[in-house]
């Protein structure tokens, strides 16, 4: 009876699986004339390449640094050290992914063989450090408000949860016309509230705010899902323990933290869990939304595998980034189970 469902699993997971991991350290694409070839770890050395240069600014023949019509400083090219340079063969093809000004004016240059994916592995990072407290934080709160024997409370508990059975994709359209930079309902909202005070942004074009509204349309998204394991963590708190805690004098919040909090621990673990392996699969989004832009601002690990598997055709490339998102995520969720694991009493 299990036989049809192992055999999807096997050839639709398990077998991709391996696969990713036997492409990842060659040269495979998917239409090339060329045959494919064992290349070792140069996959993950281009993604992971990095590389630092301190980098004096230009002088005059007076020996007083040159500045331009602003006043500022300016350098020699990064080519000069990055293109086939003998004294700095380590530096030899990267690029800049961040500067910084350094002491005397000099110029501190992070460098990197495919700036592309450090900035994708950046923004997923900041997307799964800001997601994870914030959508779980405001669905304990949700929780904690419909855990109430009201009336209507069915209600409430109903439209938290709409957005969960949505698509995503579908909820990535809306909010693409929410975001919208001319008239989105999110600019035209604060422009009444302000009246008329406050300056469209376009939202989804800046690379300043472009992230930060994925994080806000992602967190609203998920955080109805997030609240029902919270409150099923809720409703299986004894009654009686409260009643005792009121009999002793106990405030609200002494209630919550020494009866709620510890009776929701290992929810709270299930909860983290679920929200970082969700956040770590950050793509539909950024798909529908950006497609990784402004300027790469909005790039993610998983936006980064389909583009070049599929649409460059760098299979190779593509599960070579897979290979780093599985071992990075296994590493985060084994760290969390080491952090939460039940410490034993000592004698």
């Amino acid at each position: 009876m299990a036989g049809p469902a192992v055999g999807l699993i096997v050839l639709f997971l398990i077998v991709p699986f391996f696969m990713a991991f036997g492409l990842s350290f060659t040269n495979q694409r998917l239409i090339s004339p060329n045959p494919t070839e064992f290349v070792g770890l140069r996959n993950f050395e281009h993604l992971l390449g990095l590389g630092w240069l301190v980098v004096e600014p230009n002088r005059t023949e007076q020996g007083e640094i040159e500045r331009d019509e602003a006043g500022q400083p300016t350098y020699p090219r990064l080519r000069k050290f990055t293109r086939n340079n003998p004294e700095y063969p380590q530096l030899n093809r990267m690029r800049e992914w961040m500067s910084w000004s350094w002491l005397d004016d000099t110029r501190l240059y992070l460098l990197a063989s495919d700036v592309v994916f450090m900035k994708a592995l950046q923004n997923t990072l900041t997307f799964v450090i800001v997601t994870c407290p914030l959508q779980a934080g405001l669905a304990l709160l949700l929780a904690l408000l419909i855990n109430q024997p009201l009336r209507g409370i069915n209600v409430f508990r109903t439209v938290y949860f709409a957005p969960v059975v949505i698509s995503m994709v579908v909820v990535a359209f809306l909010w693409r016309f929410i975001y919208d930079g001319q008239n989105g309902l999110l600019n035209n909202l604060l422009g009444a509230l302000t009246l008329g005070l406050f300056s469209p942004v376009d939202w989804l074009g800046n690379p300043e705010t472009a992230l930060g509204a994925i994080i806000a349309m992602s967190v609203w998204q998920g955080v109805g899902f997030h609240m029902v394991i919270w409150l099923s963590g809720l409703q299986t708190i004894p009654e009686t323990l409260y009643e005792a805690a009121s009999i002793e004098g106990a405030t609200r919040w002494q209630r919550f933290r020494y009866v709620t909090w510890p009776g929701l621990r290992n929810t709270a673990i299930l909860v983290m869990v679920i929200i970082t392996m969700q956040a770590f699969t950050l793509y539909p989004q950024v798909q529908v939304m950006t497609r990784g832009g402004p300027l790469d601002s909005t790039q993610s690990l998983v936006f980064q595998m389909v583009q070049r598997g599929y649409e460059k055709q760098d299979i190779a490339g593509g599960s070579a980034i897979s290979v780093f998102l599985f071992l990075f995520v296994l590493s985060i969720s084994l760290f969390q189970r080491y952090l939460t694991r039940d410490q034993e009493p000592s004698r």
